[in-house]
């Protein structure tokens, strides 16, 4: 089980250690007598046990994505540890210690990916300078093998765990001298590794947040207003308390919602299924608030009314459209939408918090962990010092648990009980009660001349905000391709208010933007009479360097991560290759098609060909999909990575095919999978898998690989079909011979 009663670090982790502002390691490894006579902890992340144990402590919060393996990788590599004697253990929340701590933006390898690996040489040379002193000979006279180190003239050896409590004394050295491995070196990184907790889920141990046990635990449901803002105007809590087993019925008064504290009903009894039974009884009466009459249809109509008038802002205006659509050869018009979607983890929300003496502890599998620390304590009106949280391994997040409102109604409901309380959502509850992926709404017009050269290109983009600001997640980059490859490029903005919550989805904003503008770039191929790739590679082509953006007012330190640039040359290079793999131009059979499609994501370059076929009603099926991914010199995990590209590739499909959130009279109409599909085994197509290794530096792979493969999948169905899709999920009424 997910244990309750999670030891503190040890007497030899206490130690000040941590990241500087710039990214810089802080080590001070000035230890009491009593750890370094046991053992020898080299640093926060590192302690090497008298018995050859390494343990590793993995930063960031693991929900499926792999860092809990792929970061102590990194360390244990440039150690030269002997990775049969690793124990990795999640690390404690303390960005003091550990520097930031999340599980968001495919961030986790670019932003550990250097300092990890000087923190593992710093242990390594700590270690190799104990054995020199102790032999009376130079450092440089000594190497290290996998958990040993070797004097190389005398052939003399000393094991990492009897060098351990001296090395721990050792001074720390300057870690920007460090001399670091080659990747030819590597024994760690760069093989394939399965997950550290890949026994324990296979064998169904308990692990997740929801397997959290403490003494004494009560268990809550808690039941919101359908329609986002509402409160509660009455409530039957005696008729909730009659129900064996249930302990606390109460009303809780929104604070600071959606991020927060909703209003809403808790009920909380010795077993969840009482909770959930006391629950059925509450007959609650709603008021509704002023959001009530929102619907996905209302969306709609008004997306359409934008689109007669002049947009609310010029978001960018290159060259001269309006000149330049007029003396076009061929103009294409096309309006394109998308619906809201849902995260749906496996694992639904959940928490458990134990409230005691004006303090509270928090076990909860969520993707940020500090932010979740300070606004539990600004609800609850706590300092931060009193809210300790505790990482668990989620069961999925995909950009759900970014956002920690359960974390908040777990410890505000265990305040109320003063006993260890769990909080479980239902599948219904994560369903109408997400952080959802926005809809949105594009009128695309775009113009070729006679030699089928893209030469303008307009979007009228209706999503959803206020005044100057966007809900979350809802705007949309205004360098979006084919920004700077053609010069005369235009993107218009109308935004309507929203009562909904949103939030970033895996590849946020990317997941919708590549199905739209890949999706209107086939059209424009179309019009152009060039096959798909071939136009894209010429629209590619004809990119001009963008001016360089102004130095920012705070410029970062020197060693801190800089996110790279955009690289057309990588994004060619993918798409070629994609096309090499999949033997684009091949002729298919009837009823079958090919698409192709790219996207530049989260620091990530990826292309992908789907070959689908359509049969007569309407039914779709995906054959197989290629992927060509660049994120660099370095793949920490190829077992990890390609575990990402799948996940992401069947995370796109079921998009395209089954997902959809609507909305009618203010309320989400989906609540559970047979309303909101996941991808099932019998529909899962081949997936071929490359990576292009670059001389770059490594980055993410978690949401990348992801855009794509939406509008490789339309591009596939037009070339079976003849018949375009310009809305999601697909309808399969449409695509009836």
């Amino acid at each position: 089980m997910a244990d309750g009663n999670m030891p503190a670090p040890s007497r030899r982790a206490f130690l000040t250690a941590g990241l500087a502002a710039g990214g810089g390691l802080l080590l001070n490894l000035k230890l009491p007598a009593s750890a370094v006579a046991a053992g020898g902890v080299l640093n926060v992340f590192v302690e090497i046990m008298p018995d050859e144990t390494v343990v590793i402590r993995a930063k960031n919060p693991e929900v499926g994505q792999g860092v809990k393996t792929s970061l102590p990788q990194i360390i244990a590599e440039e150690l030269d540890a002997d990775w049969s004697k690793v124990r990795i253990e999640m690390a404690r929340v303390d960005t003091a210690a550990f520097g930031r701590q999340s599980a968001g933006g495919s961030t986790s390898t670019p932003m550990n990916w250097d300092p990890h690996r000087r923190m593992g040489a710093a242990a390594r040379s700590m270690l190799v300078a104990a054995a020199a002193k102790d032999w009376g000979v130079s450092p440089a006279d000594c190497v290290t093998e996998p958990g040993v180190v070797v004097h190389k003239a005398s052939g003399r050896k000393a094991t990492y765990g009897s060098l351990a409590a001296k090395a721990a004394a050792i001074a720390v050295p300057d870690l920007s001298t460090l001399p670091l491995k080659d990747a030819k070196a590597y024994r760690i990184v760069g093989k394939p590794i399965g997950g550290v907790d890949n026994p324990r889920i296979v064998t169904g141990q308990p692990l997740f947040g929801i397997d959290t046990r403490l003494p004494g635990m009560l268990y809550a449901t808690f039941e919101k207003c359908p329609v986002f803002g509402g409160t509660v105007k009455s409530a039957d809590l005696d008729a909730a308390k009659a129900v064996k087993g249930v302990k606390h019925a109460f009303i809780v008064e929104p604070n600071s919602a959606p991020d927060g504290l909703a209003g809403g009903v808790a009920v909380v009894a010795d077993s969840w299924w009482a909770a959930r039974k006391g629950r059925e009884q509450l007959n609650i009466v709603w008021n509704d608030g002023k959001w009530a009459d929102q619907s996905t249809d209302g969306f709609a109509a008004k997306a359409k009314e934008f689109w007669t008038q002049a947009p609310h802002k010029a978001e960018r205006s290159d060259g001269d459209f309006d000149t330049a659509i007029t003396g076009a050869a061929k103009v294409v018009e096309a309006e394109y939408s998308y619906p809201f979607l849902a995260h749906t983890p496996l694992e639904p929300q959940n928490c458990t918090a134990h409230f005691k003496d004006g303090k509270v502890e928090i076990w909860a599998p969520t993707q940020l962990p500090d932010p979740g620390r300070l606004l539990t304590a600004r609800v609850l009106g706590l300092p931060p010092e009193a809210v300790t949280v505790h990482m668990i391994r989620g069961g999925g997040g995909f950009g759900r648990r970014l956002m920690n409102d359960y974390m908040v109604e777990a410890a505000w409901i265990a305040k109320q009980v003063g006993v260890p309380v769990q909080l479980i959502w239902t599948r219904e509850d994560d369903v109408r009660h997400d952080f959802y992926r926005p809809g949105g709404f594009h009128k695309f017009t775009g113009g070729v001349d006679k030699a089928g050269k893209l030469i303008a290109w307009r979007d009228h983009f209706v999503t959803f905000g206020e005044g100057e600001g966007y809900s979350r997640s809802a705007a949309m980059e205004p360098a979006q391709f084919p920004a700077n490859c053609t010069p005369n490029y235009r993107i218009d903005v109308s935004k309507m208010p929203l009562g909904m919550p949103t939030g970033w989805l895996r590849a946020p904003s990317s997941n919708a933007l590549a199905f739209v503008i890949q999706g209107f770039m086939d059209e424009m191929a179309e019009a152009a009479g060039k096959d798909p790739l071939q136009f894209r590679l010429d629209v590619l082509a004809s990119r001009v360097a963008p001016p360089p953006p102004p130095a920012p007012a705070n410029p970062p330190p020197p060693g801190a991560f800089q996110p790279p640039a955009y690289n057309n040359a990588r994004t060619i290079a993918v798409l070629k290759r994609v096309a090499e793999r999949a033997k684009w131009g091949r002729k298919t059979p009837k009823g079958t098609g090919l698409g192709i499609a790219f996207y530049f994501s989260h620091m990530g370059y990826f292309a992908h060909v789907v070959e689908a076929s359509v049969a007569d009603d309407g039914a779709v099926k995906v054959h197989k999909v290629w992927a060509v991914g660049d994120v660099g010199r370095q793949i920490v995990n190829p077992s990890g990575a390609r575990n990402q590209v799948e996940g992401s590739i069947l995370d796109g499909l079921a998009q395209a095919l089954y997902q959809k959130i609507t909305l009618e009279n203010g309320r989400v109409v989906q609540g559970n999978f047979d309303e909101f599909p996941l991808m099932r085994m019998a529909d899962i197509p081949e997936i071929d898998v490359e990576f292009l290794i670059t001389d770059n530096h490594p980055t993410g792979l978690g949401e990348p690989a992801l855009p794509p493969v939406i509008p490789a999948l339309c591009g596939a169905i037009f070339a079976a079909t003849g018949k375009r899709v310009r809305s999601l999920p697909i309808d399969a009424e449409l695509l009836k011979a």
